[in-house]
């Protein structure tokens, strides 16, 4: 099964660029120092958005955890990166009760 509604996801800039390619956030710091050496960049945070929207659309969801907010979904994959080693990485992604477009909630190898 694919991300339900994959070609609509919300990244929003402040997530790549104030916590996952955040080399001063407290915990995000430690996953920047991970993506920048696959050759992401917080100046060039765009090519993470590319990079994740076309994970959500190449990789199969693993698992679906459903709560009284939302479905939580889990994709796991390589994620193509600007260096091309292509780290597997798991997304989480997040669709409200209510709504239709799944939104970043996070990334981290595995």
């Amino acid at each position: 099964m694919k991300l339900p509604n994959h070609e609509k996801v919300i990244i929003p800039e402040i997530k790549i660029r104030g916590y996952i390619l955040s080399t001063s956030h407290p915990y995000g710091r430690y996953k920047a120092e991970f993506f920048i050496s696959f050759g992401f960049s917080a100046t060039s945070w765009e090519l993470m958005v590319s990079a994740l929207r076309a994970h959500a659309a190449r990789n199969e969801v693993i698992r679906v955890d459903e709560n009284e907010f939302g479905n939580r979904y889990i994709i796991e994959g390589p994620l193509h990166s600007p260096d091309g080693r292509n780290p597997d990485v798991r997304v989480i992604w997040f669709i409200e009760k209510g709504e239709d477009r799944p939104r970043l909630v996070t990334v981290y190898p595995f």
